[in-house]
């Protein structure tokens, strides 16, 4: 990459960035999965968990966002869960969001914690959490439940 890709905690000042971010990179999404979301709604979704959020930053300019958190899925196994991943339209396919997943997957190797998110089904992020190791175990209605098991991480290392 001729450019630096960095991360920040989210802070207050960030919220309007958020929520065109959110906006830009995920109304077509849930429009095509038949979700139409208000402004409140967006505003909404990115309030939950705000100060979970990192600021995805090129060449320190924030390009997009990161939430995730550590979960126990049916009250049991632990995992180091993305709730949100969203980069801004112009920055996608030019390797930014597998260089994130590599940072997810470090903390989680750290953690010893394998990643799960979900992602709508007509979201053609799909195949890049495919062809970063994640596996499909599970869908919704609207949802693909996606898992990168502990021992893919660990030979994303090796």
């Amino acid at each position: 990459m001729a450019y630096t890709i960095s991360f920040r905690k989210v802070e207050d000042k960030d919220l309007d960035f958020l929520i065109k971010l959110r906006k830009i990179s995920m109304a077509k999404h849930l429009a095509y999965s038949g979700l139409v979301m208000t402004n409140e709604s967006h505003i909404k979704s990115v309030k939950k968990s705000f100060y979970e959020s990192q600021i995805i930053l090129r060449d320190r300019k924030p390009i997009g966002l990161i939430k995730m958190a550590v979960v126990a899925l049916n009250n049991t196994t632990k995992s180091l869960h993305i709730k949100q991943f969203q980069i801004l339209p112009n920055y996608q396919n030019k390797g930014i969001g597998s260089y994130v997943l590599m940072v997810v997957k470090k903390r989680a190797l750290l953690m010893q914690l394998p990643i799960t998110l979900n992602v709508l089904k007509r979201n053609p992020a799909k195949t890049l959490y495919i062809r970063n190791g994640f596996q499909i175990e599970g869908k919704t209605k609207l949802e693909f439940k996606m898992r990168c098991p502990l021992k893919s991480i660990v030979s994303s290392f090796s």
